[in-house]
């Protein structure tokens, strides 16, 4: 029975999530499977992806073919390379404890740049709302200052107005309340 490691899809329409499954290259994409080894989840920065390694590198070692985006997944999670390194034990290319030492180094540097990236979009994250709150502040600050300018322009309209009602005398003459004293 030729097996594939492939995809089987869940969740809402435009917010997928999927298992990784093995299952008869027959059976349809969300059919029945054989097992599932995993999960993994696109809509995370960055993607959220669960393997089971050993029963991964279990099927790849039976024959099981992953599909481009599970050789891809599996890529990522390390599974292939392990895969890679066994088969050149079994080659007599190098020792076990050679092949464990080249995975860890490889797996090392791996989980550095996957935390490097966390920390990148945790950082841009921030960046951006402190920006965007910048940008509000000064939008507010600059529509405050318009709104006092136009209250003081008002104010000055409204006192000037106000002042030509008080009559002042004419040179030369008293004022009216001087004359009628008199």
């Amino acid at each position: 029975m030729p097996t594939r490691i492939r995809l089987q899809r869940k969740g809402k329409k435009g917010q997928p999530y999927y298992h990784v499954v093995v299952a008869d290259q027959r059976a349809p994409r969300d059919g029945k499977y054989i097992e599932r080894i995993g999960a993994y989840e696109p809509g995370r920065n960055p993607a959220f992806i669960e393997i089971d390694r050993e029963k991964a590198l279990d099927w790849l070692q039976k024959g099981a073919q992953p599909t481009d985006t599970c050789r891809a997944i599996l890529s990522y999670t390390g599974v292939v390379y392990k895969n890679h390194l066994i088969n050149g034990v079994k080659k007599g290319a190098f020792d076990a404890a050679e092949a464990d030492r080249r995975f860890d180094i490889w797996m090392n540097e791996k989980n550095a740049k996957i935390e490097a990236k966390r920390g990148n979009v945790g950082k841009a994250a921030e960046k951006a709302l402190a920006d965007r709150v910048a940008a509000e502040k000064k939008k507010a600050d600059e529509i405050a200052a318009k709104l006092s300018a136009k209250l003081a322009a008002a104010a000055a309209q409204a006192e000037a107005a106000a002042v030509p009602a008080v009559e002042t005398p004419a040179e030369g003459e008293a004022p009216a309340a001087d004359t009628a004293a008199e």
